[in-house]
């Protein structure tokens, strides 16, 4: 689409938009809302018009000027499409985009980019004409900048999620990439406003959602909240959290994975682990781990390990059934490793004692010590061992019988790594059994 085009279609659009509020008693606040944008859009189209007019108040030739920066080029190379552009602006744009050029959108068959000599000469020759000083060149263009580019890009991919499908999928793709490689364009959702209009797609009684848009605009959410300060704003949105809780039941395997990572991304922050676990997210994170699904269990699982750094989401956990998943999956030899550390961070409450107790967790965990390699497992075995052991007699009576069988603890305590030589001894300690019962075989405790 062409500027002119772009500005006929933003013209008609707001058009619309502005004749329906004017006629209506009732209209919407999105209806306000998308016409803001609209003329918004249209403001920063006429803008970047002007840029390319103007330079303090000079007519600067507009083939002088960068369109990624709409400015004044100092280093011009051209592009394998033959379209010229200001050298740091594409480079980055190379880097963290894709091999696409941002004028045409052509595939690019190669990435090299060309020195413009003659219109450099041209730049330079006009600048010294109009007693222009010609810019140095930007040859670190951080990622923390944010141009008048990545704004104007921002408003017209957004105004696209309100047009059709078809168009919609395009800019979500587009939205989901530029998120993904450009830390300085994450910065542009600090806003709720912003956020609704990109997720407007997904709004509540939208007649049967693109599953391909779907996962894009959830991908979009889980890159931007690698940002910080949108980790806050996305926590703190209903709308956000009641979307992210509707991707982890339906939508593609990856949708639902992606919704469980941007969960557990956003549940850095303290404040919303609590906001996360009293909205019902984690019953849908558990049936989501149970369900198998290998892309998606690992995420679901993770999620859960960083909700339940809020002892209150330990509880809510166990209740959905969360202890009784974990133990089928490890029998299945499945993310042995991470769901044994989320099993061991959910014993250290009462709830879970129990239902690890209920369902003969003791002995299995006692095998997995005795056959496994990892220190990490046998860590975090032990640890879940010694919570049960203190916290219930009669396994308690169990443990002991193994140990006098077996010596699977007085083993660890000798030959573990310090964590796990630490639990196992607290263990020996609890079960009276003193150094001389085992020794004879397994030599002094440490």
């Amino acid at each position: 689409m062409t500027s002119k085009e772009e500005e006929l279609a933003l013209k008609d659009k707001l058009r619309e938009l502005v004749k329906s509020i004017v006629e209506s008693d009732d209209y919407t606040v999105h209806a306000a809302d998308e016409a803001i944008l609209a003329l918004s859009a249209l403001k920063d189209l006429k803008c970047t018009a002007s840029l390319s007019r103007n330079l303090d108040n000079i007519p600067v030739p507009p083939h002088f000027l960068c369109p990624l920066s709409g400015h004044l080029m100092t280093d011009p190379v051209i592009l394998a499409t033959g379209q010229t552009f200001d050298q740091p602006f594409i480079q980055r744009w190379l880097n963290e985009v894709q091999r696409i050029c941002p004028q045409t959108q052509q595939v690019l068959s190669h990435s090299i980019l060309t020195p413009n000599c003659l219109l450099q000469g041209m730049i330079s020759r006009w600048c010294e004409e109009h007693g222009v000083e010609l810019p140095k060149p930007v040859w670190d263009i951080h990622d923390e900048q944010v141009t008048d580019a990545h704004r104007h890009r921002l408003r017209s991919l957004l105004y696209k999620l309100s047009l059709s499908v078809s168009e919609q999928k395009e800019a979500a793709k587009e939205l989901r990439q530029l998120a993904k490689r450009m830390p300085a364009f994450r910065t542009l959702f600090g806003d709720s406003e912003v956020v609704h209009l990109l997720l407007s797609p997904l709004s509540p009684g939208t007649d049967c959602v693109d599953p391909e848009l779907h996962e894009d605009l959830i991908t979009t959410l889980l890159n931007l909240s690698i940002h910080d300060d949108n980790k806050r704003v996305f926590g703190e949105d209903e709308k956000v959290i009641s979307l992210l809780i509707d991707s982890l039941k339906s939508g593609t395997v990856q949708t639902r994975s992606n919704a469980a990572a941007a969960i557990f991304s956003m549940s850095a922050l303290d404040s919303n682990r609590h906001i996360v676990g009293k909205s019902g997210a984690i019953k849908y994170l558990v049936d989501l781990l149970e369900e198998g699904h290998p892309s998606a269990m690992k995420d679901a699982a993770s999620a859960l390990f960083k909700l339940c750094f809020a002892h209150e989401n330990k509880g809510r956990t166990v209740r959905e059934g969360a202890v009784q998943v974990i133990l089928s999956k490890i029998v299945d030899h499945v993310l042995v490793d991470e769901l044994l550390a989320l099993l061991a961070l959910l014993s250290t409450h009462s709830k879970a004692v129990e239902a690890l107790v209920n369902h003969g967790a003791v002995p299995f965990l006692l095998d997995i010590l005795r056959e496994s390699t990892s220190e990490r497992v046998k860590e975090n075995c032990v640890a879940i061992l010694y919570t049960i052991c203190f916290g219930d007699r009669e396994k308690r009576k169990e443990i002991r019988e193994d140990e006098m069988a077996n010596g699977t603890l007085s083993k660890l305590a000798q030959c573990g790594s310090s964590r796990a030589k630490r639990k196992a001894n607290a263990i020996l300690d609890r079960l009276s059994i003193a150094q001389s019962s085992t020794q004879g075989v397994f030599g002094i405790r440490q």
